[in-house]
């Protein structure tokens, strides 16, 4: 008796593309959207890495030293699981760095701020930027760029001062920063203090605060009340200067080439944040992502873009795996598209859903791109079984959103050199719209013996037959 199911000879398959999620599926063109250029001037990345590394380098010390003396099975870093080094740590750290514990400490906090370290209760661990911090320049700059964020928290603020008016001085230092970099140059203090009382001024009058119940009677002769902006100015700039993003010194203040590069890179993200070209930044990562489904690469990730500079990195990450682990295959792959645009930062999630069978493989294929492997060769960090499962999901994502032709044409993706083998894989994979993704395919493909296979396979794996 001769098998139903044609000989391999006449369904070997063209030797397969890479392996590729279903966006790449959907639209086979990659083409890049050119990055926009920071202002002439503006040191190349390298050396802007080079600046930060050397500026860091304290941190980065303390923070390998921890990660030898610190993991599993060491002591405890802190002591009260508020990231406070403990005094015990910071004289042994001190010893073997030969610092004072002083510097020890500020160090600490520097590396913590700058995610070199990573403080959990009483256990420090070492940040993905570390593992990073020799090889990859944009790991670097995006720790010196979070440190930069934290200004605030790098120099103590002043004890005399209403917390109210610290507050509006870090709100407003934005505008200070922003013109300083226009500038391009040292600029006098007194002028710097002029924009920032401006700029509070405007605070307090959009803010608007208008008191229910009954009020007392104004005094005749009101007392001031605004408190002195000088010294607040005074300490926001020692503070930049501290991380390292200014120069201050002589009455005037004038931007570092990272303190320049940094304040361009957050007015970037603003402009891209104010022109959302297919209007989803307000949307859920779901919508915004269906919204993305019919637009081509570019128009995609210029999206992706202006939806992520519109909220915080962590809760957009958490937001697009929330997406991916839905029904929709098609949206799957879309996530981890606009998870490529967020980069690094997104690391640790990604790892973290790497025990999720659903989202494994497009996890590992980020990860591995993320690492420097050419996308055309990341397929390879798939095990055959894993390459298959996100073969049906592809396919699945391309039948429901896709044409028929281009179904056909998924086939030429799958690593089985032949359809017989092929559809013993895919069955023995157990992905749930496996039957779909064999109908639909059956329904498109012109050669009847092929689609009479597929038909086959699919009622096999519907009635768990063999």
């Amino acid at each position: 008796m001769t098998s139903r199911i044609p000989r391999d000879s006449r369904l070997r398959l063209v030797r397969p593309r890479p392996l590729a999620a279903a966006p790449r599926a959907m639209n086979q063109q990659r083409s890049r959207r050119p990055a926009p250029r920071p202002p002439e001037g503006t040191p190349a990345p390298a050396e802007l890495a080079r600046m930060a590394r050397s500026g860091l380098a304290g941190a980065a010390r303390v923070a390998r030293w921890a990660d030898a003396a610190l993991g599993p099975g060491g002591d405890s870093a802190t002591a009260d699981g508020k990231a406070t080094l403990s005094d015990a740590t910071a004289e042994r750290a001190a010893s073997d760095l030969n610092l004072t514990p002083a510097q020890v400490r500020a160090d600490w906090d520097t590396a913590r701020l700058a995610g070199l370290v990573e403080v959990h209760g009483d256990s420090a661990r070492p940040g993905w930027r570390l593992r990073a911090w020799n090889r990859d320049d944009s790991a670097v700059l995006r720790g010196w760029v979070a440190l930069f964020d934290a200004w605030s928290l790098a120099h103590p603020e002043p004890e005399d001062h209403e917390p109210a008016a610290v507050a509006e001085v870090v709100s407003a230092m934005p505008q200070v920063l922003s013109f300083l970099q226009l500038s391009a140059g040292p600029v006098p203090v007194e002028q710097l203090l002029d924009l920032l009382e401006q700029r509070v001024t405007e605070l307090r009058t959009a803010r608007c605060e208008i008191p229910y119940g009954p009020q007392p009677e104004p005094a005749a002769e009101p007392e001031p009340t605004d408190a002195p902006l000088a010294p607040l100015l005074d300490w926001a700039l020692r503070a930049l200067a501290s991380v390292g993003a200014l120069t201050y010194g002589d009455g005037q203040a004038t931007l570092t080439p990272l303190g320049s590069w940094a304040v361009w890179v957050k007015l970037e993200q603003i402009c891209v944040a104010a022109q959302s070209p297919a209007g989803n930044i307000e949307q859920s990562a779901e919508d915004m992502l269906r919204g993305c489904a019919q637009l081509r690469p570019n128009a995609a990730r210029a999206e992706y873009r202006a939806w992520l500079a519109a909220r915080p990195v962590g809760s957009a990450v958490t937001e697009l795996l929330g997406a991916a682990r839905g029904e929709d295959a098609l949206l799957r792959g879309l996530a981890f598209e606009a998870l490529r645009v967020v980069g690094a930062p997104a690391e640790p999630d990604v790892r973290a859903v790497l025990d999720e069978p659903t989202l494994r493989p497009y996890a590992l294929l980020w990860l591995a791109e993320h690492d420097g492997t050419d996308p055309e060769d990341a397929h390879t960090v798939l095990t055959r079984e894993e390459a298959t499962w996100l073969w049906v999901d592809t396919a699945a994502a391309v039948a429901d959103h896709g044409e028929a032709p281009l179904l056909v044409r998924h086939l030429e993706s799958a690593v089985q050199p032949t359809v017989p083998m092929l559809l013993d894989e895919v069955r023995a994979v157990g992905h749930p719209r496996t039957v779909q993704v064999l109908v639909a395919l059956a329904a498109a493909h012109p050669d009847p013996a092929l689609a009479k296979a597929m038909r086959r396979a699919a009622f096999q794996v519907h009635t768990g037959g063999s």
